[in-house]
C-alpha cells in the first residue's frame, strides 16, 4: 500500500533528508586515499548522532540477507555495485566509491547516495558517475503528478542505455516514509505510460546504479550483502529521496 503524505509530512521529512546530505558530505571530505571504509562509516555515525538521529541500516536484515547489516552506510568500490559492507578495506588512488546512507528522525526517513573518486580520476569513472548524476535528474525531472511509475524508469533507463552502461537487474528504487523500503517499487528502466500513476504525496527514493561493462549480471559477495559487477567492470550509484508536489519534484536529500 502507498501512503500519500500530507504537506505538513514532506517538509518535515526534510529533516532527516539534510541530516543524510550532511552524512554524505562529511563522508567523501573524509574519503583520502589511505582512509579506511570503517573510518568512513565513523565519519558517518558522528554526524547522525549529533543530529540526534538514527540509522535505518544499521541492524537492516531483509529476507536475503544472512546476517543484519553492521554500518551506517554502504560502502561500495569499483566493482561493487550497492549493499558494499564498511570494513577495513583502505582507500587508494583512482578508487571510484559509492555511499549510499539513510538517517531516520521525527520518526521520517531520508535515504541518498552519490558516487565520487578519491585521488586521481580515470576519465571513464567520471563519464560514469556523470551518467550515474544525469539518470538520476531525467528520473526526478519525470517524477510529476500525472505521469506514471514506468516515465521514471524510461527516463533513467533511456539514459544509462543510450551511454553504453548496463543496468542492474532486480533492484531499483522504492517508496519512503516511515520506513525505510515502502512501496512502490521504482525500476531503473521501463515503458513510459505504464505502472503506477503518480500522486502528489507520493515520496520516492530514485536511484539508478550502472554497469560500466553494458551487461546488466550482477553477484553477491560471501558476506551476503556487498553486490558486484559480474564482469568486473566498475560501478556507479546515484540516489535521492524526493516528493512528489503539485509543483513538481522536490529533492528531500539535497544540501
Amino acid at each position: 500500500m502507498v501512503e500519500l503524505k500530507t504537506e505538513e509530512s514532506i517538509n518535515e521529512m526534510r529533516a532527516p533528508g539534510r541530516v543524510v546530505a550532511r552524512a554524505l558530505a562529511a563522508v567523501r571530505e573524509a574519503a583520502r586515499v589511505g582512509v579506511s571504509l570503517l573510518e568512513l562509516d565513523g565519519t558517518a555515525r558522528a554526524v547522525l548522532a549529533g543530529a540526534g538521529a538514527s540509522s535505518p541500516f544499521l541492524g537492516y536484515r531483509p529476507q536475503f540477507a544472512p546476517v543484519p547489516f553492521p554500518g551506517v552506510i554502504c560502502a561500495s568500490v569499483n566493482d561493487a555495485i550497492v549493499h558494499g559492507v564498511p570494513d577495513g578495506y583502505r582507500l587508494r588512488d583512482g578508487d571510484l566509491v559509492s555511499i549510499d546512507c539513510g538517517a531516520k528522525l521525527g520518526g521520517w526517513v531520508g535515504d541518498a547516495a552519490v558516487s565520487f573518486t578519491v585521488g586521481r580520476p580515470r576519465p571513464a569513472d567520471v563519464r560514469l558517475i556523470e551518467t550515474a548524476e544525469a539518470a538520476l535528474a531525467a528520473g526526478i525531472a519525470a517524477a510529476r503528478p500525472g505521469n506514471r511509475i514506468g516515465d521514471i524508469a524510461h527516463a533513467i533507463g533511456t539514459v544509462c542505455r543510450s551511454a553504453g552502461y548496463g543496468i542492474m537487474e532486480d533492484f531499483g528504487g522504492h517508496g519512503v516514509g516511515r520506513t525505510m523500503h515502502e512501496d512502490p517499487g521504482v525500476p531503473n528502466e521501463g515503458r513510459p505510460g505504464r505502472g503506477m500513476q503518480l500522486r502528489p504525496g507520493m515520496v520516492l527514493a530514485i536511484e539508478p546504479m550502472l554497469i560500466a561493462g553494458g551487461t546488466d549480471d550482477y553477484r553477491c559477495d560471501g558476506d551476503g550483502w556487498t553486490l558486484r559487477t559480474l564482469d568486473g567492470s566498475r560501478a556507479a550509484h546515484a540516489e535521492h529521496t524526493v516528493a512528489i508536489t503539485a509543483d513538481g519534484p522536490r529533492i528531500l536529500t539535497a544540501p
